[in-house]
């Protein structure tokens, strides 16, 4: 019978992690945080490759789960996550193609055995192609998949993006398609493989940068804080530092002007339109930068938002939280730690009105549910302390 500890939109799942590292790990939280019976599977004796499993970004990752160990390469511990396969919804996995099938993790031996189990695979190329057996990362998803090209200033050369987008968003994208699976199933009765990729999740990601090769046949290249393709927009040195600007539209360029008390440039030809003021971008912004250098970031930031222009601060981490509307959106949730005491990790940016995700319990010690999890499979307490003795668990 499965345990839950929260009563949530998705507290009838069981969902079976076998992820590491990140992407995987995001993908999971997502189910973790809403009510999911989430056991997070681990080899014994601490041969995750963790280095520290009381870090602020493990605690962060792994919130909500109980954890299993279990030796995967003995016939015994095979077994077990077997047996939990016929109970569970989800089961989501981070292997290379070779090492799940070495495993008996492939899609097709998990099917045969549970036809309503979701399989979940996230990979660094996908599970097919001339890349597929490729061990992937981050960095290299993002340098492969065009981000590095088209962030950094111009001509500075290549520069990765200050979070790990491809192991997020490739984890998000997969969680979005295990859900997809799951209400598909309502119907069907039958479980899908659902697959992501960090290479695939960043190609995604470029987004117009993308839809300007394939539709226009433009070659995005480094942009710095300027938008590609919007003019005023983006970083404007102010007094006392510098903020966001961004204005959009001709009606928005005139309020603009009128902010900055200089209506002259509303009314000059080589900024009366859009693609006027692209084209003369470095002009407008020499003039720009003089203006709002006169200015306080916080009296230039309260006229424009009167106006309906959208601006802002340009935050440190530190300061992120302390704005009062990261306060209220509650983005932050504390956590009662048995080591750490009450630590605060990231809470879901996602808000539902029927439904709200509790943080119950910290990232679990390896193996710390192990038997009460064998126990709901119906072993003994001989039976645990066997597997125990043989270092299965």
């Amino acid at each position: 019978m499965m345990t839950t500890h929260l009563i949530g939109p998705l507290d009838r799942f069981r969902v079976l992690d076998l992820t590491r590292i990140r992407s995987g790990p995001t993908c999971v939280k997502q189910f973790a945080d809403w009510g999911a019976d989430v056991i997070k599977i681990e080899p014994p004796d601490d041969a995750s490759g963790y280095a520290d499993r009381d870090s602020s970004d493990f605690q962060n990752l792994h919130r909500n789960k109980r954890s299993l160990t279990l030796d995967l390469k003995s016939a015994d511990g095979r077994d077990i996550l077997m047996r939990l396969v016929d109970k569970s919804d989800v089961l989501v996995e981070n292997f290379r193609p070779d090492v799940k099938k070495r495993l008996g993790l492939d899609w097709d031996s998990l099917h045969a055995r549970n036809p309503k189990l979701v399989l979940g695979s996230i990979s660094g190329f996908g599970q097919t192609g001339p890349y597929a057996e490729r061990p992937g990362f981050d960095q290299v998803a993002q340098g492969m998949g065009g981000l590095m090209s088209v962030t950094g200033l111009p001509g500075q050369g290549p520069v990765r993006v200050g979070i790990p987008v491809a192991d997020l968003t490739a984890g998000m994208f997969c969680a979005t398609g295990i859900l997809m699976a799951l209400l598909d199933r309502e119907r069907t009765g039958v479980g899908q493989w659902v697959q992501s990729s960090l290479l695939q999740a960043q190609v995604a990601m470029l987004d117009f940068q993308a839809a300007r090769w394939l539709i226009d046949g433009v070659v995005p290249e480094q942009a710095g804080n300027n938008h590609p393709t919007a003019v005023p927009m983006g970083v404007y040195p102010t007094s006392d530092g510098s903020m966001n600007i961004a204005v959009t539209g001709n009606r928005m360029w005139q309020d603009f002007c009128t902010v900055i008390d200089r209506t002259d440039l509303a009314d000059d030809a080589r900024f009366a339109t859009a693609r006027l003021r692209l084209q003369h971008r470095d002009e407008l912004n020499a003039l720009l930068f003089d203006i709002t250098r006169t200015r306080t970031s916080a009296d230039l930031t309260d006229a424009l938002i009167a106006t309906g222009i959208p601006c802002g601060p340009i935050n440190k981490i530190d300061a992120v939280f302390a704005d009062p509307q990261v306060a209220a959106l509650g983005l932050v949730v504390e956590i009662e730690h048995p080591k750490r005491g009450t630590q605060r990790v990231l809470g879901q940016p996602i808000v539902l009105s029927g439904a709200t995700p509790v943080m119950h319990s910290a990232t679990p010690d390896a193996g710390q549910h192990s038997d009460a999890i064998l126990q709901e499979l119906g072993l003994s307490t001989d039976e645990v302390a066997a597997l125990k003795e043989r270092k299965v668990v």
